[in-house]
């Protein structure tokens, strides 16, 4: 087992100093036995939250159910604040999330009985140089078995706190742990209290599923299981629905698929909701049947129903609108010497600079999902790399920081052609030395070309220009390059 930290210890040793109990318990101790480092540490003792708080000042009670949280000097995230709670039994959950009544315990064995699953239910005892483990309920075989199972009887479990159902299918993913067979029957007999659960709880957990490191194993609990029916029945519409001569996959599984590709390659959440729902709206827009069955307008579709789902699941509305952009323009077009540079300013306008790499990535995720070999194929990496060029700063005489008015006032010229020589003059040389680009010596910079004769002028220009074009180049073949484009 992992060495335990000495802020965890001194706060143990403090309350057995003062005459009480106390124990590490829940999913640090879980976290420990399969060598991880947890990313929280919780405390149970028989000390009272009042009690809790005189020994250690530097705290506040969190809420009315026995948890004080108090701070620490430690530099590590997961050790700056220690969760303390009073150990109790929960009576009754009248709106199936929170106890309604509350009663102190008086043993670690009582607390640790009303605990939701076995790997969450152990506690280590610190005597001395030992670390004793208290686990009564099977807890470390089925951490060696890799089984998700309720403390005692599933029903009641699911029953006291309705979001636990979730809490399974995400372990399950996380752990990478099957569910065993009584705790499963008992998630699909209780799915339908996840309607007492907040949203906002029921999105928290979802996107635990999304970003672990299996989420369409999650996905496919939930379906199974029925809480995705609660949750977002409109990806139950493609269930078991074909597609067209594109797709091997019908709309579901090709959810499925897709999004498996985009948890290998550790895509943000943005990108696997987007996967996740990119083709929502092919149900509700499929024409005909077979190989050449259509779904015209289904990304629009989607589109609208992706934003509606994630309403729902209150997320934020930052978040809403980059997932649905990516669902929107996922089907975007492009072939090499076909679409031009302005159909590409058109897109990026629509979806946002800062989001097209992210639509390549729904894409890529797209034709895996679709049985494709190749997730970027030529044809995306040359799109990438036109997206990119049209998006670069132009390089013109627009960079510089002095104009063609500037030029006509200091050498008291009208327009014409004398002013654009000596502005692309004056552009190779800042595009040499970018230090250059100052007002002050550019104003002197004019003065000092606008002296010369024409003849040294017309060989200033057309050196400059070979200058211009010279690194227009290599910033092309540079951009090339990065996506592997000829």
């Amino acid at each position: 087992m992992m060495e335990i930290p000495k802020e965890v210890k001194s706060i143990i040793k403090k309350l057995i100093k003062n005459g009480y109990q106390a124990y590490i318990v829940g999913g640090c101790v879980r976290d420990l036995l399969m060598k991880k480092e947890p990313q929280d540490w919780d405390v149970a003792t028989n000390a009272l939250p009042l009690q809790i708080s005189k020994i250690f000042p530097n705290n506040y009670i969190d809420n009315k159910f026995g948890t004080v949280k108090v701070q620490t000097k430690s530099r590590i995230e997961a050790l700056k604040e220690i969760e303390i709670t009073t150990f109790r039994i929960e009576e009754s959950y009248v709106d199936k999330r929170h106890p309604n009544d509350l009663e102190w315990a008086k043993t670690i064995e009582e607390d640790l009985a009303r605990r939701d699953f076995t790997v969450n239910a152990m506690a280590i005892k610190l005597d001395s140089k030992l670390c004793d483990i208290i686990d009564l309920f099977g807890g470390q075989k089925d951490l060696k078995d890799k089984t998700i199972r309720a403390v005692g009887e599933p029903d009641k479990r699911f029953k006291e706190d309705a979001l636990r159902l979730m809490r399974a299918i995400r372990f399950a993913c996380v752990l990478d742990f099957k569910i065993e067979s009584r705790t499963y029957q008992g998630i699909k007999n209780n799915s339908g209290l996840l309607s007492f659960i907040s949203k906002e709880r029921i999105r928290d957990e979802l996107v635990k599923i999304i970003m672990s490191k299996n989420p369409s194993f999650g996905i496919e609990l939930l379906r199974e299981t029925g809480l995705l029916r609660c949750i977002i029945p409109e990806i139950l519409e493609g269930y078991k629905i074909g597609q067209n001569k594109h797709h091997i996959y019908d709309i579901y599984e090709h959810a499925l698929k897709s999004l498996s590709f985009a948890a290998s390659q550790n895509f943000d959440f943005h990108i696997r909701f987007a996967v996740l729902l990119h083709d929502v709206g092919k149900p509700r827009t499929k024409a005909g049947e077979g190989l050449n069955s259509t779904f015209y307008n289904h990304e629009v579709v989607g589109a609208k129903m992706t934003a509606q789902i994630l309403e729902r699941l209150k997320f934020p509305r930052k978040d809403i609108k980059k997932i649905t952009k990516l669902v929107r323009f996922h089907l975007f077009y492009y072939n090499v010497g076909e679409v031009n540079e302005s159909s590409v300013r058109r897109l990026l306008r629509g979806v946002g600079q800062e989001n097209i790499k992210d639509l390549v990535y729904v894409r890529m995720a797209d034709r895996i999902g679709s049985g494709c070999p190749k997730a970027l194929p030529y044809k995306l990496r040359h799109f990438l790399y036109v997206a990119e060029r049209v998006s670069q700063d132009p390089i013109d005489v627009t960079m510089l920081k002095v104009s063609g008015n500037d030029i006509m006032e200091i050498l008291s010229i009208e327009p014409g052609p004398l002013v654009g020589k000596i502005l692309n003059i004056l552009l190779a040389e800042v595009l040499e030395m970018p230090s250059k680009n100052k007002k002050g010596y550019l104003k002197e910079r004019i003065k000092e070309l606008g002296g010369l004769d024409q003849k040294e002028l017309d060989k200033a220009y057309l050196c400059s220009k070979e200058k211009t074009d010279e690194v227009v180049a290599k910033r092309d073949k540079m951009t090339k390059n990065k996506y592997w484009v000829t």
